[in-house]
């Protein structure tokens, strides 16, 4: 099952993560709704501001609405939400539950998303299990408060030619700059506030997916992992 669920992360080559207070006054799960609906299969929830009631509930809503698409749904930082809705995995930060502790309390089907900025990051995180990590912030962002300063080109270079294991390219990330990570060698890209502060988000998917999918198709030989 996790194999599989691996398989499908290195093959999507768009990440889309919630923000609620970017959503021009649309609920998470409205965001989701037309994330599915135009095709998205990886969404990561990540909400700050609610209380774990809240989340909790929009989590389980979500966990079916991802079921019935076959979309993969990872949850930022709350483990224990992530348990309890039977989601696919979760994303954890530098400073939050060591992955070992995180690894030991979901379970091996588990997948669990590392965030690094840096080469000594990301080999401690071939060391101690990630299953995929993020690498960035590429640029500057401001759709979180603690969000370190940008990393640039030079650790995605970094990335591209000694990762080991899937990454997801985050931080900044536009349809009108993507082009600029992908000649770098990212092959999967992680969006926020482009996607879900779109006017209409069903039509910046559709424009995003169609950029990344000609790109691959030019440069299906090539040797990046995600």
């Amino acid at each position: 099952m996790k194999a599989e669920k691996l398989r499908l992360l290195k093959e999507y080559n768009l990440y889309c993560i919630t923000a609620e207070n970017l959503s021009r006054g649309r609920s998470n799960i409205e965001v989701v709704e037309k994330m599915l609906k135009s095709g998205v299969k990886i969404i990561q929830y990540r909400e700050k501001k609610k209380t774990l009631r809240e989340k909790l509930l929009e989590c389980e809503k979500i966990r079916q609405m991802t079921l019935d698409y076959g979309c993969i749904f990872i949850i930022n930082d709350n483990i224990e939400i992530a348990k309890m809705v039977l989601a696919d995995g979760v994303h954890i930060g530098q400073d939050d539950y060591p992955l070992e502790r995180v690894r030991d309390f979901l379970g091996e089907e588990y997948i669990i998303g590392l965030s690094t900025h840096s080469r000594t990051q990301l080999y401690d995180a071939h060391k101690i299990g990630a299953d995929y990590i993020g690498v960035g912030p590429i640029f500057k962002t401001f759709t979180k408060e603690d969000v370190c300063d940008p990393v640039g080109f030079e650790y995605l270079d970094i990335a591209v030619k000694e990762s080991k294991i899937p990454f997801v390219t985050i931080g900044g990330i536009k349809e009108n700059n993507m082009e600029d990570v992908l000649k770098r060698g990212a092959k999967c890209i992680a969006m926020v506030s482009e996607v879900v502060g779109a006017e209409d988000i069903k039509g910046k998917i559709k424009a995003i997916l169609d950029k990344l999918n000609n790109w691959r198709d030019k440069n299906e030989n090539s040797n990046g992992l995600c």
